[in-house]
C-alpha cells in the first residue's frame, strides 16, 4: 500500500539538514518549512510564544521535525552560564518546547523527530556544552515516548559529523569519521514514515 501523504512540518528546513530532508520529501507529502528568518512561516524555538503562534496558524500537522538549533563551543574553564544559556534556550529548550506546545497540534498518530548528536557520547574538545544539550534530548524523547498520548510517537535523530557540514564544523572534530548525508536522511525518514517510538536514531557512521 503506498504511503499515504502527510502534512509535514520542517523547523529549521533551510538549514544543513533540514534543507536535504525537504528534498526528500516533497514528492511524496506537504511540506511547511519554518524558520526564524526564512521559509513559509516563522518561528524563533527559543521563544514559547513564537511557537504557539506558529501552531496556531497551522491548526494541525501530520509530523514535525526539528532540526534548528545549535550550543556553545569554547574553553571549558572560561565556560559561563551566559556562554550556555543560548543554546539550552535554544536547541534544548527550544525543542523541548515544539512538543509541549506543539502536541496539541499534531494528529492523532503523529510522530515528532527532534535532532541531537554524537556529541552527547562522544563529546568533541570544548564542546561540553553541546553535549549536555543532545543529552538532554535524547533523555526528553526517551521519557516523553510514555506520555504522549493519540499514538503520537516521539523520536531523535542523532548524527555524527555530516558530510556537506565538514568544510564548516570539520576543525570542531578531528578524527571523526564523515557520515553520508543519505543515511541521516534515512534516519529522519523512517521516524517520520515508519512506526518506531521512543528511539535515539544513531548515525555515526
Amino acid at each position: 500500500m503506498p504511503q499515504k501523504a502527510m502534512r509535514i512540518l520542517i523547523i529549521g528546513g533551510t538549514g544543513t539538514i533540514g534543507s536535504r530532508i525537504v528534498e526528500s520529501l516533497s514528492a511524496k507529502h506537504e511540506v511547511i518549512i519554518a524558520g526564524r528568518n526564512s521559509g513559509d512561516i516563522n518561528v524563533d524555538i527559543a521563544d514559547a510564544k513564537t511557537i504557539k503562534r506558529m501552531f496556531e496558524k497551522l491548526k494541525v500537522v501530520d509530523a514535525c521535525v526539528c532540526t534548528a538549533g545549535t550550543g556553545f563551543y569554547g574553553d571549558y574553564y572560561s565556560m559561563t552560564e551566559e556562554d550556555m544559556m543560548p543554546g539550552i534556550k535554544g536547541k534544548m529548550l527550544g525543542q523541548i518546547n515544539v512538543v509541549l506546545i506543539g502536541k496539541d497540534y499534531i494528529s492523532k498518530g503523529g510522530s515528532f523527530t527532534l535532532t541531537s548528536g554524537i556529541a552527547a557520547e562522544h563529546p568533541a574538545k570544548n564542546g561540553t556544552t553541546v553535549a549536555t544539550i543532545n543529552g538532554a534530548i535524547n533523555s526528553f524523547v526517551l521519557a516523553s515516548s510514555q506520555e504522549l498520548k493519540n499514538d503520537i510517537r516521539i523520536n531523535a535523530v542523532s548524527p555524527g559529523l555530516v558530510e556537506d557540514s565538514f568544510e564548516r564544523y570539520g576543525h570542531l572534530f578531528p578524527g571523526y569519521n564523515l557520515v553520508p548525508m543519505k543515511k541521516v536522511m534515512n534516519a529522519y525518514i523512517l521516524s517520520i514514515e515508519g512506526a518506531i517510538n521512543g528511539k535515539i536514531l544513531k548515525v555515526y557512521s
